[in-house]
């Protein structure tokens, strides 16, 4: 596809692939929840069909003034505060997005086609059924987005499903639209933040509401104040807390340790991350103060001028010195990891500098921290270990210490494939020593069943820790404080 055709001499191609109904996004969208799937038109139907043990269901209703193309779990959507209450404008009562739920509810995304113009909040409130001020925290969250054309639906969908997207891309349609005209395809299905609640929408935008964003309940237990290891003119340091994001998810950007951070430090303008580490993770982050200094720690990062080293309590001891993996470069978890070289799979490597053999956290540290048990069988001792990051592959620790036989402790993600695989050693397709398999088939089979073996993202937090962060030579150099397992 040209990167300079025109919306309306492509979107007449059948072959036209959608950005939105890509495999990072179907992750999204069909996640192990029973999902209802609806578009709308002039009369019901469904097609169900089983997928991974989870019943998907494509539903079609009829509505008065608008479309969607929407996916959203049968659960609840936990908008109302006291069930079945209604408020004197007709919308069910609502109590905002605070107090944090200490749980996050089930993923719910709805995709909408505006059918007639109008304010965002009003649109979505009426076509979801919503109360506008949930819309209105929802676009405060960052939980909103908006392109000028609608993505092409799954193979899945039905020819109604097809009818009805034709309808609202035909050319005929788009030469009307004048915010759309000489635009590419990728250029006007780019998704955008909606900022504003009275945003106006007109006919044929395409919108994407997570209606269920992640919540980080943590940020509003931490003394952010005291989180702050370092202040300059270009940027903050922050000791990290496990259980946070660093700079906010794809549906919330609000509950981020950059926001908290700006808000502690009373600063006028919003500290911008620079690198990331997991949410589990705690430690020692740089925040950009200015748009300048992102792209200039950026150029470091490029330039491997920045050394980062880690803290990791495992389950078990880890071998002195250097080593090596290759990570499956597919953008999702578990981040499976080989100890031979595989076709197109990432470098991995890291140095283990020391590791010394310390007490098991107490009971009462792993309730505080909601450390995991995770079934791992002697829990008198750990392992500490200093390690430098030789390359930066998102849960390269975790994932290389993990196929050691030295999980780190509390990881419920990958903790329990190293259990499964002390108790049958030849479970793990990805050892030197894996048996051999007859064909393609088998070994995808092999690997989709050690994927199974993989657990959740840990809830709070796990033994790792960015202990140290240096940069053109030591001459800026900075340390977390004292990890939580100590």
């Amino acid at each position: 596809m040209a990167a300079t055709a025109t919306l309306a001499s492509i979107l007449t191609n059948t072959s036209l692939s959608s950005l939105v109904w890509s495999s990072t996004y179907r992750r999204t969208l069909l996640s192990p929840v029973r999902l209802v799937c609806r578009l709308a038109s002039n009369h019901f139907w469904t097609e169900n069909y089983q997928k991974n043990s989870n019943f998907i269901t494509w539903d079609s209703r009829a509505r008065s003034r608008y479309r969607s193309f929407s996916c959203q779990s049968t659960a609840s959507s936990n908008v109302d505060s006291t069930p079945d209450s209604v408020s004197s404008n007709g919308f069910r009562k609502y109590g905002r997005l605070l107090p944090c739920p200490s749980e996050n509810g089930p993923p719910r995304v709805e995709h909408l086609v505006v059918k007639e113009g109008g304010p965002v909040l009003d649109y979505i409130s009426n076509s979801l059924d919503l109360p506008p001020l949930f819309v209105a925290d929802l676009i405060h969250f960052g939980a909103v987005y908006y392109a000028l054309v609608c993505p092409k639906p799954p193979p899945s969908a039905t020819p109604e499903q097809i009818k009805t997207y034709k309808e609202v891309t035909a050319p005929s349609v788009l030469k009307n639209r004048a915010s759309v005209k000489g635009k590419t395809v990728r250029e006007a299905q780019k998704t955008y933040r909606i900022t504003r609640a009275d945003e106006f929408v007109e006919a044929g935008t395409y919108l994407r509401v997570h209606v269920h964003p992640k919540r980080f309940p943590r940020c509003y237990e931490i003394d952010w104040r005291s989180r702050i290891v370092a202040i300059t003119e270009s940027y903050v340091i922050l000791d990290k807390p496990a259980g946070t994001s660093v700079g906010g998810t794809t549906d919330n950007i609000e509950e981020s340790c950059a926001t908290f951070a700006t808000r502690a430090l009373g600063l006028t303008s919003p500290l911008m991350t620079t690198h990331q580490i997991d949410n589990c993770t705690e430690g020692c982050v740089v925040l950009a103060r200015t748009k300048e200094y992102c792209s200039v720690f950026h150029g470091k990062i490029r330039e491997k001028k920045v050394k980062k080293l880690y803290l990791a309590l495992a389950a078990a001891p880890v071998p002195v010195g250097v080593i090596t993996h290759y990570m499956r470069p597919i953008n999702i978890a578990p981040r499976l990891v080989s100890e031979e070289s595989v076709d197109g799979w990432h470098l991995c490597q890291l140095e283990v500098l020391e590791c010394k053999k310390v007490a098991w956290p107490t009971s009462m540290t792993e309730r505080r921290y909601s450390i995991e048990d995770c079934g791992w069988p002697p829990q008198d001792f750990a392992y500490e270990c200093k390690v430098n990051l030789l390359t930066g592959r998102t849960h390269q620790i975790r994932a290389q210490l993990a196929a050691c036989g030295a999980p780190i402790v509390g990881d419920s993600m990958y903790l329990p494939a190293a259990v499964a695989e002390i108790v049958n050693p030849r479970l793990n397709p990805f050892r030197k020593n894996s048996k051999k398999y007859a064909n393609e088939t088998d070994k995808a089979q092999a690997i989709e069943e050690w994927i199974a073996q993989h657990g959740k993202e840990p809830a709070v937090a796990i033994g790792l820790q960015a202990c140290q962060i240096l940069w053109d030579n030591g001459e800026h150099f900075y340390e977390a404080g004292t990890p939580w397992w100590r």
